[in-house]
């Protein structure tokens, strides 16, 4: 597994809540054990009810982050990262399980392997760990919070010009559809405008006539 997929898991877990939209999906121990996905199921299983609140301020933290970054404060994020790398560190580790090459060799990768003393720490542990080589790779300002109000999803940044704005397709389309409804609203308006400032002007160049002529 590469250590870049390990990023994910913190995007997941920040948009895990629509705070513009007044939504959590964390109200379950499934809901929690989900966000490990496939390849955690060992680890997803420790969760229990106690949990959900760790997740949760862990989730916080990790917004902190993200919303630190789209503000631009990049020591502010970094700082917020390191504390949760301290607080849940991993051992990287050389592992080949699972995965094989044509001649049946193991294809030797990095794996992250934590030591938790329950689930969320080793969910906190490896998404923080994922974020730090993503930022440390592409830098503090691929992490961002969608502008399509009010979405504020996290994202991360893998576009070559460094352009990514919003965090699916979906809220690219609306934010653009959005953009256009104002333009043409702009559009309509301006000949209004236009029209009464014609009106004042020979109103006033009447006046100034009739005055000239006494």
């Amino acid at each position: 597994m590469e250590l870049a997929y390990y990023s994910d898991y913190a995007v997941r877990l920040v948009n895990s809540e629509e705070p513009g939209r007044g939504k959590d999906a964390l109200t379950s121990v499934e809901a929690v054990r989900d966000l490990f996905g496939g390849n955690q199921q060992q680890a997803a299983r420790r969760a229990t009810d106690a949990d959900l609140t760790r997740f949760r301020s862990v989730r916080t933290r990790l917004r902190a982050i993200f919303e630190a970054a789209d503000k631009g404060e990049e020591t502010l994020a970094v700082d917020l990262l390191n504390s949760l790398l301290l607080e849940f560190p991993v051992s990287p580790q050389i592992s080949g399980h699972d995965h094989r090459d044509e001649d049946g060799r193991p294809l030797w990768h990095m794996h992250l392997a934590d030591h938790p003393s329950n689930a969320t720490a080793g969910y906190a542990a490896i998404a923080a760990m994922g974020l730090a080589f993503h930022l440390t790779e592409y830098g503090v300002d691929r992490l961002g919070l969608c502008e399509a109000a009010p979405c504020r999803n996290a994202y991360l940044d893998t576009s070559t010009n460094r352009s990514r704005r919003y965090c699916s397709d979906r809220c690219a389309t609306r934010a653009n559809v959005a953009a256009y409804r104002a333009r043409k609203r702009q559009e309509a308006e301006r000949p209004e405008r236009s029209d009464d400032s014609t009106g004042l002007a020979a109103e006033s160049a009447q006046r100034t006539s009739a005055s000239g002529e006494r």
